[in-house]
């Protein structure tokens, strides 16, 4: 066996130990393990910080050092918290999630569907969107998400299985625009995040928190082509222990006259994305090198989540024709 082999291995047991240690956990010793988690990795993990703290002072330019120092530890206890919370859902029932979930603009999704030519629902690594994700079929049809295979094939079968145990389905880069396509003709759900560097080749350049940013072209591309309404989508944390899962406004197309509909449809999906971000900033990733042009550091947030080595978005090739 090698040395990847034995680690991918070592890794799936740990995960799959801490999983079934949280299962027995109560939610609020969960988050706080989640918190912990993520204190080690801002402790141990000096080029995520480094780079964190680079991009939120790009970010606010305005903030204080200290204030963006801040923000970028309670990024990386937020997303060791999305962690645990999210082992943690694993190992409820549904009727357990509908306990600690309540929804807001969900009639906004079943309008949209009532158009019958599907919707794309867009997001990013805000928040706590796989509790979104395990949540939205208990109220909402279910929904096919966009992903990239983990490089670990154990914790891939494992991620798999949680993202599809309450009823969605997920979409990979082997015939993904065939399988996009033929959900919205069904007048299905599509769920894209918009918020990760995209190689040139499947991207446009929109801007984020006032610098440009390659961004997966997929949903504009995808709604222009088929008259599907997008829907952003976000998944909050509440002072109760429960977790908002927020639908808004559809996001209005450009007009038919527009010079690039693709870039600009891209750039209102975006808005809405930075609008929330700005609310919280420290439920964002920005320990992912989210700007390549003029940001050195690491480039994916190592040991904290797995990694894929797909860059891509799985949909090469897409167009508004």
């Amino acid at each position: 066996m090698s040395v990847r082999a034995l680690q991918h291995r070592a890794e799936y047991a740990i995960v799959a130990t801490l999983r079934a240690m949280l299962g027995l956990c109560p939610d609020s010793l969960v988050r706080a393990i989640g918190t912990a988690i993520g204190w080690v990795f801002w402790a141990v993990d000096g080029g995520h910080r480094r780079l964190a703290y680079t991009q939120l002072r790009a970010a606010f330019p305005g903030r204080p050092d200290a204030e963006c120092r801040r923000i970028a530890r309670r990024t990386f206890a937020h997303f060791g918290r999305s962690l645990t919370i999210l082992l943690k859902f694993s190992t409820l029932s549904p009727d357990q999630i509908r306990a600690r979930i309540i929804v807001d603009g969900d009639d906004r999704v079943r309008q949209a569907l009532a158009g019958g030519k599907g919707v794309l629902l867009v997001t990013g690594h805000f928040g706590f969107w796989e509790v979104q994700g395990m949540g939205h079929p208990l109220v909402l049809p279910p929904m096919s998400v966009l992903a990239r295979r983990l490089d670990n094939p154990y914790l891939h079968d494992l991620l798999e299985r949680v993202r599809t145990s309450t009823g969605n389905r997920v979409i990979y880069r082997r015939g993904a625009v065939r399988k996009v396509l033929r959900a919205l003709q069904d007048n299905e759900l599509v769920a894209i995040l918009i918020d990760q560097h995209i190689q040139p080749v499947d991207a446009v350049t929109v801007t984020f928190f006032g610098r440009p940013a390659s961004t997966t072209s997929a949903a504009a591309a995808l709604a222009l082509r088929t008259g599907a309404p997008v829907i952003p989508l976000f998944c909050l944390p509440m002072p109760d222990g429960r977790y908002r899962l927020v639908y808004e406004h559809p996001v209005e197309p450009p007009l038919p006259d527009a010079p690039d509909p693709v870039t600009e449809f891209t750039q209102r999906c975006t808005d809405v994305l930075e609008m929330y971000v700005r609310r919280n900033p420290e439920w964002w990733l920005w320990m992912h090198r989210r700007w390549r042009e003029d940001v050195t550091g690491a480039d994916a947030v190592g040991g904290m989540y797995p990694t894929s080595s797909d860059e891509s978005s799985g949909l090469e090739g897409m167009d508004a024709k």
